[in-house]
């Protein structure tokens, strides 16, 4: 079930989603405000043997790191879901932020400004 609505129009454009604060060839016609998503992950007992294992033969822990990249999809995800609800295309200044809420527990934040872009003419 999804935390926010998702309007059929406008979409936001993928294209239109960035961490800058402009997007080249158009221009901001409204500024929605604040959007975020925000989602908690943590590693089954199961994941926790077998990133103990790839721990001790050192280098990337690909358990961990399949389970950082999906947190952090799916927070991005729900982001645009909540800039959708508000009627944006576009999401500028988009930043993550990670932290440990409790012991193998992670909260997985991706914010930024929702907005209406139009293609500049």
């Amino acid at each position: 079930m999804a935390m926010y609505p998702v309007q059929a129009a406008p979409e936001v454009h993928r294209e239109w989603v960035t961490t800058a604060f402009t997007v080249e060839g158009s221009r901001i016609v409204r500024n929605l405000g604040l959007v975020r998503g925000i989602i908690v992950r943590s590693r089954s007992v199961v994941g926790n043997v077998g990133a103990g294992l790839q721990r001790l033969f050192g280098g990337n822990i690909t358990l961990y790191t399949e389970m950082c990249e999906h947190a952090r999809e799916d927070a991005f995800r729900i982001m645009l879901q909540h800039a959708a609800a508000l009627g944006a295309n576009g999401v500028i200044g988009v930043r993550y932020d990670a932290t440990e809420v409790a012991p193998g527990a992670t909260e997985v934040l991706c914010y930024g400004t929702a907005v209406v872009l139009q293609a500049a003419s």
